[in-house]
């Protein structure tokens, strides 16, 4: 999947093969979608396109959508968190050390 990061506003960007241009979907904030015909194109109107949202906002005097605040909540067993636990103790971190090392290390 490609992306695009506009002042920590990911965008998804795919390409749209019948108007034959990148079309690009904001994932966490409301202006959805965006296009271009190259990535200069796409790049400039992801920063109109959420320029225009603070704007927006500004004037209707709300906050805008805050990017992603870097905390979420995760089920899961009893087993598989003990398990994770000793991971992170034999690595010599803590809990949420380990855990966001390893899902870097997934992404990459």
């Amino acid at each position: 999947m490609n992306t695009m990061d506009y002042k920590g506003y990911i965008a998804r960007i795919d390409f749209d093969p019948e108007i034959k241009m990148f079309c690009g979907t904001v994932v966490n904030a409301t202006p959805n979608t965006f296009y271009g015909k190259s990535v200069e194109e796409l790049e400039v109107e992801f920063a109109k396109t959420m320029e225009e949202y603070f704007k927006l906002c500004k004037e209707k005097g709300v906050e805008p959508k805050k990017p992603y605040s870097g905390k979420f909540n995760l089920r899961i067993s009893p087993e598989l968190h003990g398990m994770i636990a000793v991971a992170a103790t034999s690595q010599s971190k803590s809990l949420n050390q380990w855990i966001a090392d390893t899902l870097e290390s997934a992404i990459d």
